[in-house]
């Protein structure tokens, strides 16, 4: 029984072959040689899928840079390693006695699986064929049917609520709303801390108005969540809690929020700016952009950046009062600002900062508008009188920012989108905006946010695709000499597509730039694992010729399918080797969890999917069209066309 084992696994005496070194040597040397032009050309192939990120700018491209330069390095060391390490260490250390392919159980195996399929493949030509085309074209709706982003949203285990409340709000409501809020936040059991800021921090850059706060909400581990609460559920939560009158809800997160300001200048995922001449009809136009946006399905935390609405205290001075009381307007202005504004009396010194002293009025002495009527001016004849006395006191309305782009004024509305993929949110926005909207001369609006990263993402893309394609073919032609080999490696990539297109669908994740980039790594693992297989049927073709000469009257049919077999089936470990190595390192981060997984899982996807079918494509329908061809060849020639498989 044990001796039988043994045999099996490949133990027994006579699984062994006696070579001489020299042959040895030989042999490897010829292998070396057979697959180095492959590889060289297979290294150029993936780099060059990798150009669109390359030429990808903005966020996506400080995102997705590092990516393809670390792999463009790899590969180039890797192909520099193949040709010259490689073969020096298998002269070292294949030595011994060597087995036959057979010998090993799972090449068994395999063999023993593939080779009834590839014979029933050969078998069922046009049925094989037609399987793969329905399935291509069943892939082409499910893409269509995808939604679209800019990118997939990162979880930050934070949230940042930002909401905006009317532009006139005084400094003690601001306060009050910001302390009621937080004590509201708190409430809910997955808070672990909050902290809200009304106002612009101290810096030059942060000019926010007293009007729009922001609230950093850190989050428990999730661990500790209620069951089945998402974080989804938990801003919906949150939102409900928060309805306060006179105020709008925003939530974001505060890192994305934040590069979006920056890059856009829009703090939501989406703004419409609204451009023109005049604030007031700006404010018009952005007033009917929110009521036509109201209702799109997605839309929310939807509001109208205030470009009208704030409060300025006028004080003009009365000359006829002044002269009675022989006052002059350097004394009233002195005392409104020593009253209101703050006089400096003096600095403090800390190290190498200086501080100005300011003395003022208390607030409660100045937070309305009679207090402020009824500040003291000193006169030399009258005594003490009343600001009142000598100005008019009131409060006028204007602009409570003013914002421009490209030297015009510009208003915004922003909004969030939740429950809905962004790019088809905003399409049919525009669709319902462009419906319903008449804009005045000289006023035009501009999609800016997200969306507009989204939309320069996509040009990039599309129109480097078409180049990178013809690239590929041509480093196939130079890889084969043969236009209809490099044809035949890359017919692969849109089936490819297919399984990537089955894996994005069914895990119902969006179309993104980072599912883009996934399948431009794809392209260029599917045609590696092409040229692989095309490698080896010449291979065959070669050994072929060899024995039975190049011609249609000692060639048979059934010769040529039984080599093509041949050539697929008895060289399938490296092919299968090389398809597992590519899944064993990306099956992983299908149960990865943490931050940043969210983002990787659609990079993922598309190359796992897309791994197994184009592998499935390669190693059962490339040796069927390669058949075919050569069939063809026969008829048509009276010979074959070899290419010489010592690449």
């Amino acid at each position: 029984m044990w001796k039988k084992i043994k045999r099996w696994l490949g133990y027994g005496p006579k699984n062994y072959a006696e070579i001489p070194e020299d042959e040895r040597l030989a042999i490897i040397e010829r292998s070396s040689i057979q697959v180095s032009r492959g590889v060289f050309y297979s290294t150029i192939i993936i780099i060059t899928s990798f150009l669109p990120v390359f030429l990808l700018t903005g966020q996506e491209g400080k995102l997705f840079h590092p990516l393809a330069w670390t792999k463009t390095f790899i590969l180039l060391v890797d192909a520099l390693l193949v040709v010259t390490l490689a073969p020096v260490m298998l002269s070292l250390f294949m030595k011994g006695r060597f087995k036959d392919d057979h010998a090993n159980p799972i090449n068994r195996f395999l063999e023993r699986v593939y080779e009834p399929i590839i014979r029933w493949v050969m078998r069922w030509r046009k049925t094989t064929i037609g399987i793969n085309l329905l399935a291509l074209a069943v892939s082409v709706p499910m893409l269509m049917s995808l939604g679209s982003e800019f990118m997939p949203p990162l979880d930050e285990q934070s949230i940042l609520f930002m909401p905006v409340t009317l532009p006139d709000v005084s400094n003690a409501e601001a306060k009050r709303i910001l302390q009621v809020q937080d004590k509201l936040i708190k409430s809910v059991p997955e808070v672990d801390k909050v902290l809200g800021k009304a106002g612009r921090a101290s810096t030059a850059t942060d000019n926010s108005p007293i009007s729009m706060i922001e609230t950093i909400i850190m989050l428990k581990p999730k661990s500790e969540w209620r069951d089945g609460l998402t974080k989804k559920d938990l801003i919906n939560e949150l939102d409900a809690k928060l309805q306060i009158p006179g105020v709008v809800n925003g939530w974001t997160q505060p890192i994305i929020n934040r590069i979006n300001m920056l890059s856009t200048g829009i703090r939501t995922d989406v703004g419409i700016k609204v451009h023109g001449q005049s604030l007031d009809s700006i404010y018009a136009v952005s007033e009917q952009v929110k009521a036509a946006l109201n209702g799109v399905p997605g839309v929310k935390d939807l509001y109208v950046e205030p470009v009208t609405g704030g409060k300025y205290l006028t004080i003009d001075v009365n000359r006829d009062a002044l002269g009675r009381y022989g006052l002059s307007v350097d004394d009233v202005n002195g005392v409104v600002e020593s009253a209101i504004g703050g006089s400096p009396i003096g600095q403090t010194i800390e190290g190498r900062r200086r501080f100005s002293i300011n003395v003022r009025l208390a607030q409660d002495y100045r937070n309305s508008i009679e207090r402020i009527r009824r500040i003291p001016i000193a006169t030399a004849a009258f005594g003490t009188v009343p600001l009142s006395a000598v100005a008019t006191v009131r409060f006028e309305d204007g602009p409570p920012m003013i914002t421009s782009d490209n030297a015009l004024l510009r208003g915004a509305v922003m909004f969030n989108v939740r429950d809905r993929d962004l790019g088809g949110t905003v399409q049919e926005a525009i669709a319902k905006v462009n419906r319903e909207l008449t804009l005045p001369n000289g006023y035009f609006l501009e999609w800016s946010g997200q969306y507009e990263n989204l939309i320069r993402g996509q040009r990039t893309l599309l129109l480097i695709a078409p180049i990178v394609l013809v690239v590929i073919f041509l480093s196939l032609y130079l890889a084969f000499g043969s236009a209809r080999e490099a044809f035949l490696s890359l017919i692969t990539i849109p089936f490819a597509l297919i399984g990537g297109a089955y894996m994005v669908y069914f895990y119902g994740v969006n179309l993104s730039v980072a599912v883009a980039v996934g399948f431009i790594a794809l392209f260029g693992i599917a045609v590696e694992t092409g040229v692989v297989m095309v490698i080896y049927l010449n291979d065959a073709m070669k050994q072929l010729v060899a024995k039975r000469g190049n011609s249609r009257e000692s060639i048979s049919r059934d010769e040529l399918r039984e080599y093509v077999i041949n050539g697929a089936a008895k060289r399938l470990r490296p092919k299968i080797m090389t398809v597992s190595v590519a899944l064993f390192g990306l099956v992983p981060v299908l149960w990865a969890a943490g931050v940043g997984s969210d983002v990787m899982l659609p990079i993922v996807l598309p190359m796992i999917g897309g791994v197994l079918t184009s592998s499935t494509h390669i190693l059962l329908v490339t040796p069927l069209i390669f058949l075919m061809t050569k069939e063809y060849e026969l008829r048509k020639f009276g010979k074959l066309d070899v290419l010489d498989a010592s690449h």
